[in-house]
C-alpha cells in the first residue's frame, strides 16, 4: 500500500471518527461507535469504513444502516479535507473483537480438554 493511500486511510479515519464522536440525530447509530478503519481503493474512489460497535449484532447492524443512511452528509463533512475527490464511503461492520473473543475460548477449550485428569 502506498504511503498516500495510507495517509488518506488516516485522515479519513480522524475526520469521521470526530463527526461520529459529535453525535449523529440518527436513533440507528449506537453512541458507543468506533471508526476502527477505513480502506481506500487504489484510485481514491471508494472506501470501505470499518465500524465498531460496543453491544450486540442487532446494535452493529442497525448502526451500519444508519451511518449508510448518513452517507452524504458525512461525505460533505469530508469537504474540508484537503482532497480533490472524496471517495464513496461503504459501512462494514468490524466484528474483529468477537472473532478474536471466539479464538481464544476455542484455544482455551482444546488447552481444558487436552489436560490430564486428576
Amino acid at each position: 500500500m502506498s504511503r498516500r493511500i495510507e495517509k488518506v486511510n488516516e485522515m479519513l479515519r480522524e475526520r469521521l471518527s470526530q463527526v461520529v464522536l459529535r453525535g449523529l440525530k440518527d436513533p440507528r447509530i449506537h453512541p458507543m461507535t468506533t471508526i476502527t478503519e477505513v480502506s481506500v481503493s487504489p484510485d481514491l474512489s471508494s472506501a470501505r469504513v470499518y465500524v465498531s460497535v460496543l453491544g450486540g449484532a442487532e446494535d452493529r447492524a442497525k448502526t451500519v444502516e444508519g451511518l449508510q443512511s448518513a452517507s452524504g452528509f458525512l461525505h460533505r463533512e469530508l469537504d474540508s479535507l484537503a482532497l480533490r475527490h472524496v471517495p464513496r464511503l461503504t459501512f462494514v461492520p468490524d466484528d474483529t473483537l468477537e472473532r478474536a473473543d471466539r479464538i481464544e475460548r476455542l484455544i482455551k477449550q482444546v488447552i481444558d480438554d487436552a489436560a490430564p485428569a486428576p
